[in-house]
């Protein structure tokens, strides 16, 4: 019986809801692999079937098997998995946007098979973290993504503080995204707080065609005319 894999399966940056918009980011080997599976776990199962449909998936949607993360509780139904791995089953990992187990709860799946001696399997695909420093002009060789940043405004200036203090002793940079809602909150802070010579590089809608990435220091920012952020994806980079 042929052993079971964990496939990490990328999925587009942007919103798929035709088929080309899959085809316009994700490699062909990389659909072939979803068209083999019949099982997968997910982030957001409305999301992946979304996915899963536009690649023409030659088994109808509501006869594949998607397992969706449970929020509170993200490692529940892990056990279900490997009673279909031991059969020697294959299973694909979906992120809602993006690759699997990069700032989403992917890692668990992943965590549980390497924990059951089952190969994993990571295949190419987009990353906004990545591409936004790809694009940033930031130093590309000596990064941290940091994930979210306090809300609350003092302990915000507090990290903020911290990360310029990173930044200037190793020329790290750092990296961080906030719930699309709140980066107006953010991006003021960061610009009242930070030093006038810190880098700043906003990235926005990536992959889309308002797709926005600029980098300047923070007092250059003052005489920039900054694009309506709230409620679009964002990645911040420090530098």
């Amino acid at each position: 019986m042929k052993a079971a894999q964990l496939f990490m399966i990328p999925c587009p940056i942007v919103t798929v809801e035709h088929g080309e918009n899959a085809n316009h980011t994700i490699a062909p080997h990389v659909i072939n692999a979803v068209h083999k599976l019949q099982y997968f776990v997910v982030e957001r199962a409305r999301t992946a079937r979304r996915f899963i449909k536009a690649t023409q998936h030659p088994t109808a949607i509501d006869q594949l098997q998607i397992f969706e993360l449970d929020k509170r509780n993200k490692s529940n139904g892990l056990s279900d998995f490997l009673k279909i791995m031991k059969d020697g089953v294959s299973i694909g990992v979906l992120s809602e946007a993006g690759c699997p187990g990069i700032a989403d709860p992917g890692n668990l799946a992943v965590q549980w098979a390497h924990q059951h001696d089952i190969q994993v399997v990571p295949l190419v695909g987009p990353s906004s973290i990545i591409l936004a420093l790809m694009a940033s002009g930031l130093n590309g060789q000596n990064f941290a993504f940091v994930g979210y940043l306090p809300n609350k405004k003092n302990e915000l200036d507090q990290r903020l503080k911290q990360l310029e203090s990173i930044i200037h002793k190793t020329q790290q940079s750092q990296i961080f995204i906030e719930t699309p809602y709140k980066n107006g909150f953010l991006l003021e802070t960061m610009l009242k707080s930070c030093s006038p010579n810190t880098k700043l590089c906003i990235a926005t809608d990536i992959n889309e065609t308002s797709e926005y990435i600029k980098t300047h220091t923070v007092k250059e920012w003052s005489n920039v005319t900054i694009p309506d952020l709230h409620k679009r994806p964002c990645i911040f980079i420090l530098g």
